[in-house]
């Protein structure tokens, strides 16, 4: 009886140990709001480029260091936050004629893939949902930056991704016909996130 006590005891050590190695492997990372946005822009009247940002961009990065494909990102971004300079724009791009703030307040990312794709370089597969309508987007990322201590002695590291998407696919679809052809607004829009990062403390 005592010798199988002593093997199973050993057998629960044994599992135990190879769980906290697996768990060593995977670092939290917690989006800083502060220097984090979400940028994006977009062609006006076929002519002009009008770019504006969200922030209280927030979420996290478990990062995988043995297996980067099994990290996972996950983004919440603060849709009542969008800023082009023009406070009677961004009225009109918080109506319903656009992101429909009042009814869908966040925009989501929520990934399902990573992969290498050169030295310093990602692709990040993942699910985008905008008023409420959820594409699967990729986003092309460089970084993570290597980890520096900042003055108060949180380590921190950065990324910064981009993608393309048509907005006419998330249900942002006013528009407006020009005279001769085109449209007021481009149905193409390019997102660029620059995200900063706070390592976390190992439970």
């Amino acid at each position: 009886m005592g010798q199988a006590i002593r093997k199973f005891a050993g057998a629960v050590i044994l599992t135990a140990a190879m769980a906290l190695q697996a768990t060593a492997a995977t670092t939290t990372w917690q989006i800083d709001p502060a220097h984090t946005a979400a940028q994006f822009a977009v062609k006006h009247m076929m002519i002009s480029t009008v770019r504006g940002e969200f922030k209280n961009v927030t979420g996290t990065v478990i990062w995988d260091d043995q297996d980067l494909t099994k990290s996972k990102v996950n983004v919440t971004i603060d849709a009542k936050t969008v800023n082009t300079g023009e406070e009677a724009r961004d009225k009109d791009l918080k109506s319903d004629k656009f992101f429909d703030v009042a009814n869908f307040p966040t925009m989501t990312f929520v990934s399902k893939k990573v992969e290498t794709s050169g030295a310093g370089k990602l692709k990040v597969t993942g699910d985008l949902t905008i008023r409420g309508v959820t594409k699967e987007v990729v986003l092309d990322a460089e970084g993570p930056t290597a980890p520096i201590k900042d003055p108060w002695g949180n380590t921190r590291s950065a990324v910064s991704a981009t993608t393309h998407v048509n907005r006419q696919d998330f249900g942002v679809k006013w528009n407006a016909n020009l005279d001769g052809g085109g449209v007021v607004v481009s149905d193409s829009v390019a997102i660029t996130i620059d995200l900063e990062m706070v390592k976390q403390a190992a439970k």
